[in-house]
């Protein structure tokens, strides 16, 4: 029963989304603070390239290597974060236009190309990859068995992200100010919320979540590194978070959604059924979630309907009050 398509697909989806989780996870909280980010796929890239470095560089036990990994990409992911929310909240630059200049800087033809090449990362697998946590024996269970026991521990770590970040936004002064700072800059900043701290926090914190994703590929589902290695997951996420409707829950079943849609080409192609050309839309699929979320987040009647942040997108300054 567990080599059945369906046990084998939310298996596969589990483990293929939890880059989109975290990914969407960290554009979750920048958006809650008012600021959109379609820089994701730039920061994954980074990410994956810089977490891949450390576990080929570092020399030490696999835990330790791979939580260095980890910890790197975060960082990196936050840095390339850093120069978004400088253009867009202190220069108060277009955050489309900052979002997208960024992607195409880090980039599979920019930086992050340039730092596998010139590090030399593609001629060799990945040192030290995540695993699934539990025995063989517990992951052989029934149905249970492959779906929950047979995950790496990246994938409960991002449970455990979902449930915080749900407290934080729902059950914790902070998270309220945020979502203040969201819905109504102005009104939080005449609340004594500082806006614009608020708002580089969440970029930053929506940053490093975004490195983790891009390292999640590169150690754990392709345990290599290639050029352009994400495949367009960053732009999946940004419009994971719209579809989620800005709720963290929604965000971890529509990443698995994606992920099985991610998995099924190759499972039917496994098991030689077709279904015509499954490799062409699903390269397609980010290109037109792009289009989707440029759409959505210009029509401001459309982003109410939804519940985004109404102030999403806005830059803020205090004079202009």
């Amino acid at each position: 029963m567990n080599n059945s398509l369906l046990i084998v697909l939310i298996a596969s989806g589990i483990a293929y989304g939890t880059p989109l989780l975290y990914a969407s996870l960290g554009e979750l909280l920048a958006e809650r603070s008012g600021v959109l980010n379609l820089g994701v796929e730039g920061m994954m890239l980074v990410g994956a390239v810089m977490g891949f470095w450390t576990v080929q560089r570092v020399h030490t036990s696999a835990g330790i290597a791979l939580t260095a990994a980890i910890l790197v990409a975060a960082l990196a992911g936050a840095v390339m974060a850093s120069i978004h929310a400088f253009l867009v909240i202190t220069l108060r630059a277009s955050q489309i236009v900052s979002g997208l200049a960024l992607t195409i800087f880090a980039g599979a033809a920019g930086l992050s190309s340039y730092l596998g090449n010139d590090l030399n990362l593609s001629d060799a697998p990945a040192r030290h990859t995540f695993h699934a946590v539990f025995p063989a024996s517990m992951q052989r269970w029934s149905v249970i068995g492959p779906i929950v026991f047979g995950q790496d521990i990246l994938v409960y770590v991002s449970w455990a992200c979902v449930i915080a970040i749900w407290l934080y936004l729902s059950r914790t002064r902070p998270g309220l100010n945020v979502r203040s700072v969201g819905e109504s800059p102005a009104a939080a900043d005449t609340m004594g919320i500082n806006v614009t701290s608020y708002r580089y926090a969440h970029t930053l914190a929506g940053g490093a979540f975004a490195g983790v994703a891009g390292a999640s590929i590169t150690l754990a589902i392709t345990p290599q590194w290639v050029n352009g290695i994400t495949g367009g997951a960053g732009w999946i996420a940004i419009a994971l978070v719209i579809f989620a409707f800005w709720r963290p829950e929604l965000c971890l079943v529509g990443a698995y959604f994606f992920g099985a849609l991610q998995a099924l080409a190759p499972q039917l192609q496994a098991r030689h059924i077709s279904l015509g050309p499954t490799v062409l839309w699903t390269n397609a699929l980010p290109y037109v979630m792009t289009i989707v979320v440029l759409v959505v987040v210009s029509s401001g009647t459309a982003r109410s309907r939804l519940g985004a942040p109404a102030a999403l997108g806005n830059a803020y300054a205090r004079e202009e009050r």
